[in-house]
């Protein structure tokens, strides 16, 4: 029963992590946009993310600088960082979150390496243990595609290092 409430306490805490997630446009988004987020941090019992004004903006600042280029191009800044490029307009912040947390069949926990050479940095930037808060943005950019950018801090993904 303790496991089944700490579990609950996670999804709660997600929950109201993600009813402050907002677009570029200040429009929010449903709580359940990013709920695999949540779930892959309580699977590993990892604490939810505080939702950040200040992460949120400067994706949103980000994300804004980069709308007319069409690249992916990471802000280098101090901040764990992950970005998603959607053809159109529809894309939904779960849709980048959900691409993030498929890249978890790519990471190899034993090696602490991505398989194959495939992407999983983005999966381990999302569960890595010392994130505290998350704030993200989505820009329709004028391609008509969607960019969305989501920050981390305290930053993960330092080399040497496990994510949990």
């Amino acid at each position: 029963m303790e496991m089944a409430a700490k579990f609950s306490y996670y999804l709660l805490g997600g929950f109201i992590l993600l009813s402050s997630f907002v677009s570029l446009s200040s429009s929010y988004f449903d709580n359940n946009e990013i709920s695999s987020d949540i779930v892959l941090r309580a699977e590993l019992r990892l604490p939810p993310l505080r939702w950040s004004k200040k992460l949120a903006k400067f994706a949103s600042w980000w994300a804004h600088k980069r709308q007319g280029d069409r690249g992916l191009i990471h802000s280098n800044s101090d901040y764990g960082e992950n970005l998603f490029w959607g053809s159109g307009k529809d894309w939904k912040p779960r849709d980048a979150v959900a691409a993030w947390a498929a890249e978890k069949r790519n990471y190899n926990y034993k090696t602490n390496s991505c398989r194959n050479n495939n992407q999983c940095l983005h999966y381990t930037q999302m569960i890595w243990r010392n994130n505290l808060k998350i704030g993200c943005a989505k820009v329709v950019c004028r391609s008509g595609d969607t960019l969305i950018s989501c920050n981390y801090d305290p930053h993960g993904n330092v080399v040497g290092q496990k994510p949990f």
